[in-house]
């Protein structure tokens, strides 16, 4: 059974997340983003769209991201795509998030004085 990376830890770091998709691939629909996510984490990380949606709501919402209606297969299909002010907000998101999981490297990286006395 593969770990999956726990809800609380995911919190904070989906928005980047999906900006680094959008910026990636264009555009995308909410089920093609949660199966990239699964996919590329190989299903260590389960999007659900609870957890997606209201993220992509508050995007458009901050004029991140836009919609795009397309009828596939008799039924509308929303893409979301990152507007010129998401596509500059989604490099400052991705930097940030590489600098804190580099931090957080430094931060577990074991130390070689544990278990020393400092006294």
């Amino acid at each position: 059974m593969k770990n999956k990376i726990s809800s609380e830890l995911l919190k904070g770091s989906l928005k980047p997340i999906i900006l680094k998709l959008l910026k990636e691939q264009g555009r995308m629909y909410g089920y093609e983003i949660t199966q990239q996510v699964e996919e590329l984490s190989k299903g260590k990380i389960v999007l659900t769209y609870g957890a997606l949606y209201p993220i992509l709501h508050k995007l458009e919402n901050d004029e991140i991201v836009i919609t795009e209606q397309e009828i596939v297969n008799n039924r509308t299909r929303v893409y979301y795509k990152l507007t010129p002010k998401g596509s500059e907000k989604s490099v400052e998101k991705i930097r940030e998030m590489e600098a804190f999981l580099q931090t957080l490297g430094i931060l577990f990286k074991p130390s070689p004085n544990v278990g020393l006395c400092n006294t």
